[in-house]
C-alpha cells in the first residue's frame, strides 16, 4: 500500500467560487498544492481520474451531481481520502457521507469564513499520511426503525468503546453485528464536535438493534443500550454508592487534567472511570483513530481484571490509536473489526 507523499495534492470541490479560494490559500499556507478546483460532483469526478489527488476537500451541496453521488463513484472507482466540510445544519448529512466513504469532516462556522477551523482542518489533512487507503470502501448498514427505550436491567457485563477517524463508519459496522439480546451495555467516546454527537447517536439508533441516545448526566446503563459522549464534555461510568448502586453516566467538562485536556471526549478518562465502577465485568475496545487516546485508559481496564481488545491494523481506517493501545502492553487481543464483534458477543454471554 503506497502513502501520499509528504506534500499533498488536493482537489477542492465546492460551487462557491469565494469559498473555494478561502480555501485555497488556507491550505497553500499550509504547504500543501491545490491539484485542482471543481464547482460540481462531475467536474470533480474527472479531475479526481484524470490528475489523482491525494485528497479531496468537498462541500456536499452542489449543482448537477451532488456530493453523495459524488462519493458513491469515487469510492467505486478510485477510493481516495475525501474530507466533507459540512455547516452545523447539515449535520444528518456528515453521517450519510461518511458512510458512503468520507474519511472525516470539519464543521464550518456558519458565518465569519474558515478562520476558526483552520488548525483542525489542517490536523485533519495530516492524518491522510497515515491512512490505510484500502480501508475506505462504505459500510452501510441497513436503515430500521430505532429500538425503543430498553427496560432498565442491570448489564451483566459492560463494554466501553473508543474511536476517533474512521470510527463513525467502524462503529456502526460493530454494533450492527451484534445481536438484540446480549446483556450488555454500551459506553462510547467517539471523537466528534459539539452539535454532531446527538446526530450521530440517532444514526446508530437507525442501524443497531440496540437503543442508542446521547448521553446525559445520571443516565443509567442497562442491557441493550448504548450511550455515546456528548461533543465538548467527557463520559465516565460511576456506580452509585450502597448495596445495589446502579451505574449511571456522569457528564464531565472539559478541563486541564491531562489525557482529557487533548482528547474530547475523552476515550481514557472513559476508560479509566469504567475501570473503578465495573473492574471484572468490563471489556475495554479500542477502534480507529489518530493519536494516543485509549492507551492509558486499557492499562486501567487490564489492572482491573478487565478484558482489553484493538482493532486490528489490517481493518483499521487509521492505526494510531489501536497501535498506541498495543504498544503499553495492555490489550489483550488484537483482531479485525468482524472478528471484533463475535469476540464482544462471547464476552457479553460468559457466566
Amino acid at each position: 500500500m503506497t502513502r501520499p507523499p509528504a506534500r499533498l495534492r488536493l482537489l477542492l470541490v465546492d460551487d462557491s467560487v469565494a469559498s473555494r479560494g478561502e480555501l485555497a490559500r488556507l491550505v497553500e499556507e499550509a504547504g500543501c498544492e491545490v491539484l485542482g478546483q471543481a464547482c460540481d460532483g462531475e467536474e470533480a469526478l474527472r479531475l479526481t481520474l484524470s490528475r489523482h489527488p491525494d485528497a479531496i476537500l468537498l462541500d456536499l451541496q452542489m449543482p448537477r451531481m451532488d456530493g453523495f453521488t459524488f462519493l458513491r463513484l469515487l469510492m467505486a472507482r478510485r477510493p481516495t481520502p475525501v474530507i466533507v466540510l459540512s455547516s452545523h445544519s447539515r449535520r444528518q448529512e456528515v453521517f450519510k457521507a461518511l458512510e458512503l466513504g468520507a474519511l472525516d469532516f470539519v464543521a464550518k462556522p456558519e458565518a465569519g469564513g474558515l478562520g476558526p477551523v483552520r488548525q483542525e482542518l489542517l490536523a485533519k489533512l495530516a492524518v491522510v499520511r497515515a491512512l490505510r487507503l484500502d480501508n475506505l470502501e462504505p459500510r452501510s448498514p441497513a436503515d430500521h426503525d430505532p429500538a425503543g427505550p430498553p427496560a432498565v436491567v442491570e448489564p451483566a457485563r459492560v463494554a466501553v468503546i473508543g474511536a476517533s477517524t474512521g470510527g463513525p463508519r467502524a462503529v456502526q459496522a460493530l454494533l450492527a453485528a451484534l445481536p438484540s439480546d446480549l446483556p450488555l451495555g454500551i459506553l462510547l467516546a467517539q471523537h466528534m464536535p459539539e452539535k454532531f454527537t446527538r446526530a450521530f447517536a440517532e444514526r446508530l439508533g437507525r442501524t443497531t438493534h440496540f437503543s442508542v441516545s446521547e448521553a446525559v448526566d445520571g443516565d443509567l446503563v442497562a442491557a441493550g443500550r448504548v450511550l455515546v459522549a456528548p461533543g465538548g464534555g467527557h463520559l465516565e461510568l460511576r456506580r452509585e454508592a450502597g448495596p445495589g448502586g446502579l451505574l449511571r453516566a456522569a457528564i464531565q467538562a472539559p478541563g486541564a487534567d491531562g489525557y482529557s485536556a487533548r482528547y474530547c471526549p475523552s476515550v481514557d478518562r472513559l476508560f479509566t472511570s469504567a475501570a473503578l465502577a465495573m473492574p471484572r465485568r468490563l471489556c475495554a475496545l479500542v477502534l480507529t483513530g489518530m493519536g494516543v487516546d485509549g492507551a492509558v485508559g486499557v492499562q486501567a481496564v487490564r489492572a482491573a481484571g478487565g478484558l482489553t481488545l484493538a482493532e486490528a491494523e489490517e481493518t483499521a481506517v487509521v492505526y494510531g490509536m489501536p497501535g498506541s493501545a498495543v504498544a503499553s502492553g495492555a490489550v489483550e487481543e488484537v483482531l479485525p473489526l468482524p472478528a471484533l464483534a463475535a469476540r464482544l458477543v462471547r464476552f457479553a454471554r460468559e457466566l
